[in-house]
């Protein structure tokens, strides 16, 4: 690895299919074209789900779905405005039998063998408030502060503190957080959480069943941290959000094992497009592919299907935002040697080229890409950059010896909810994407009838101009760490600038 630390998921490993349904459906809007129909092909390998693009608008094929079921495979859910069918099948040879099929955009496996893996953007385990920690943080909470607000530096940061002054953000607005779950119980989320925007989309079709968001014990905590960043209300209790009157949404997308595969992303992003969410936000990168190669077709195939979705929820007036990564790549350069893909197969050093091979969603068109930055207000040690690619900066934390705090706030992290009712600190672009999701939210609030193209240009225009660190030495050692290319109006570090919440109120 070229970072400190790799991109952090905890999990548990369960046989390959035994978290995806079989059956047929389709949530609204979307129909389910092809039948679920027995396979007239020997099963020769594990059953692996394939993502398989064909025409928007038009319905599968009927020479496609014949197709599939000679090749045998079985449609879990097809996309018809977006022409993504999601199929499951035991033969090895699937993807490159049905790439052959005329009316076959792109075909592929979405995934290798159930091992862990690691594709949510935060750094480290989260570190838990103490009882301790909290009393002392709300004995120095002022009037009109949350208890743990003291604690949130990140606030005063992009200037969210003085935002809320004007207003807390339109409950008519919603943020979808597409990631491991959110645990909507907690009292810092449960008075502005949405269900009728939540759902599981584990499987690549929607499961609406209550607390079907909701992260299971032995999962992990992350969509929880991030959906409190974004909307924790501001109420008497722990931390307040950047957005904090907003309603916020939990979209799971990852399975017990960790996994955040094509066919969940798809499924998540049409699920926002379809329930009118405003802004989704992307903590994570699609497994098992750190980078996806359009030269290969498998992996092609995984690209063609979120960018797909993630277009369609766009043009339904959806702001998509996803985090840069944690591995201090510049996503600008030459190359990248990419040592951990597949995370769920075999990994092997291999050598990218990063205008061909993409991180999805992140470097899709039309994505606001968030690198991070720490207390000082710094590029955070390991976020990745480049210019060109990175959109915007905003707090996602640092280690402490590297950009302390000013008092009362004493660690470089970032704090929100844990699922059960606890606070905790966690660092990653993970934890600047939500804050940018949050200014994004606010900005909708004050422009309520702004389509996605508005609200972005507008998030770019209001962000304060961040000029490039150069040198940059954040661990002080003598030694250049990374190169910042651009001007200060626009550059590889902090792309138009950092998040201004209190300009999103006000312009």
């Amino acid at each position: 690895m070229t970072a400190p630390q790799p991109r952090y998921r905890r999990a548990l490993a369960i046989p390959v299919g035994m978290a995806m349904a079989t059956a047929l459906a389709f949530l609204p809007g979307v129909t389910a074209s092809a039948a679920d129909t027995a396979s007239t092909t020997a099963a020769d390998g594990p059953s692996l789900s394939y993502v398989v693009n064909v025409r928007p608008g038009h319905g599968v094929p009927a020479r496609v779905q014949k197709a599939v079921t000679e090749a045998g495979g079985s449609v879990v859910i097809a996309y018809d405005r977006i022409g993504v069918i999601v199929v499951h099948s035991s033969n090895p040879d699937f993807a490159k039998e049905i790439r052959t099929v005329r009316g076959v955009d792109s075909a592929g496996a979405t995934r290798n063998a159930p091992l862990p893996a690691q594709s949510t953007t935060d750094v480290g385990t989260p570190k838990v408030l103490g009882a301790e920690e909290v009393a002392a943080a709300g004995a120095k909470a002022t009037d009109g502060q949350d208890p743990l607000e003291p604690l949130q530096w990140d606030l005063p940061a992009i200037k969210a503190d003085k935002a809320h002054e004007k207003t807390l953000g339109s409950p008519k607005v919603t943020v979808a957080v597409i990631d491991t779950g959110v645990d909507d119980t907690h009292p810092d989320i449960a008075p502005n959480f949405d269900r009728d925007a939540s759902a599981n989309c584990v499987s690549g079709k929607p499961d609406t069943t209550d607390g079907a968001w909701r992260p299971g014990a032995s999962e992990s905590p992350h969509g929880t941290h991030v959906a409190g960043e974004i909307a924790a209300a501001k109420n008497g209790v722990g931390v307040t959000g950047v957005a904090p009157g907003v309603e916020v949404a939990g979209i799971k997308v990852a399975n017990p094992n960790g996994y955040f595969y094509t066919e969940a992303v798809v499924c998540g992003f049409m699920w926002a497009a379809e329930h009118h969410v405003d802004v989704t936000n992307n903590s994570y990168y699609t497994d098992p592919w750190y980078f996806n190669c359009t030269t290969d077709p498998d992996q092609k195939a995984l690209v063609d299907a979120i960018t797909r979705a993630s277009r369609y929820a766009e043009k339904k007036g959806t702001v998509n935002v996803a985090a840069a990564g944690n591995e201090s790549y510049d996503l600008a350069s030459d190359s990248i040697t990419d040592p951990v893909s597949p995370n769920d197969g075999t990994p092997s050093d291999r050598v990218i080229d990063p205008h061909e091979c993409f991180d999805i969603p992140t470097q899709l068109p039309g994505v606001v890409t968030v690198a991070a930055t720490g207390a000082k207000g710094l590029k955070s040690s390991f976020s990745n950059y480049g210019l060109g690619v990175i959109d915007i900066a905003a707090p996602g934390g640092d280690s402490t010896a590297y950009q302390k705090p000013e008092p009362p706030a004493t660690s470089g992290l970032i704090l929100g909810p844990l699922p059960g009712g606890k606070w905790g600190y966690m660092a990653g672009t993970s934890m600047a994407t939500p804050h940018v999701a949050g200014v994004a939210a606010l900005i909708k609030s004050t422009h309520p009838h702004a389509p996605a193209a508005l609200v972005k240009a507008l998030l770019y225009a209001e962000a304060d101009a961040t000029p490039c660190t150069d040198p940059y030495d954040i661990d002080g050692d003598g030694k250049v760490d990374a190169v910042c290319e651009g001007s200060r109006n626009h550059n590889g570090f902090y792309g138009w600038g950092t998040a201004d919440a209190l300009a999103a109120v006000t312009k």
